[in-house]
């Protein structure tokens, strides 16, 4: 039963825990870098949230009979990179400019962990792993629904006043 497929899932499996242990470190950061109030609290919403995708996905490990540890994610470890170099820039650009950056790197993180998870979910479903399937459902709907939130922040007024900030 354990094949190459069923192998790569738990791959894929492993690194998303360990993309989500990275997140539980970065997202901190990222909140008090913000200074825009409904970022931060963005921010913290989806760190309350990534703790609860990583005990999902222990459960998973758990119903499958597998470990999570083992794997390094470094497409995670670069993306959150990325945002530690926006970080770095407070005090030299502008509040607004940060906050502009920091949405645009917490939304290449969270297209990164669709795509992750829809695959994992499409491939749980495929193998029967109905357990295992829903949980990866329900943490791909909180990342839609983060997603949408950095969106309407973005869009209501955040990337104006980043724009005018840098413009002026």
């Amino acid at each position: 039963m354990m094949g190459p497929f069923h192998e790569m899932f738990l791959d894929e499996l492993r690194d998303m825990y360990d993309a989500e242990q990275q997140l539980i470190e970065a997202l901190p950061k990222m909140a008090k870098a913000a200074s825009d109030p409904d970022l931060q609290q963005a921010f913290n919403s989806h760190l309350e949230q990534t703790r609860g995708h990583f005990q999902r996905l222990e459960s998973a490990f758990e119903s499958l009979g597998e470990k999570g540890k083992g794997n390094k994610c470094e497409a995670m470890k670069g993306l959150v990179k990325e945002g530690g170099e926006i970080i770095d820039k407070k005090g030299d650009m502008a509040d607004a400019a940060v906050d502009a950056g920091l949405i645009a790197a917490a939304q290449k993180v969270e297209h990164y962990e669709i795509a992750s998870y829809g695959t994992l979910a499409t491939w749980s479903r495929m193998m029967g792993h109905d357990e295992v399937t829903a949980l990866l459902e329900a943490t791909l709907a909180e990342e839609k629904a983060a997603d949408e939130t950095l969106n309407a922040l973005a869009q209501n007024g955040i990337n104006e006043h980043a724009m005018a900030a840098t413009e002026s």
